[in-house]
């Protein structure tokens, strides 16, 4: 199985953050469930790089528990 475009410009935006240090882990409750989620997050300036409000980009959650329970690798 392919991974689609869209998921590796977002890897390779992770990528980049993560290099530079520009990484957070935000706690946030996720829309649907109303469950807290710990959501790793590129951390940008708005468009005012030097004194502008910081720009929160989600990636996506940690697995709560055991992730191998949760994922299952391509076969």
């Amino acid at each position: 199985m392919a991974i689609p475009d869209y998921a590796r410009a977002n890897f390779e935006t992770l990528l980049k953050a993560a290099k530079a240090g520009d990484l957070a882990l935000m706690e946030c409750t996720e829309v649907a469930s109303g469950e807290t989620r710990y959501v790793m997050c590129a951390v940008g300036r708005g468009a005012d790089q030097d004194g502008g409000d910081y720009v929160m980009t989600p990636f996506g959650h940690l697995a709560p528990g055991n992730p191998y329970e949760t994922y299952i690798p391509p076969a």
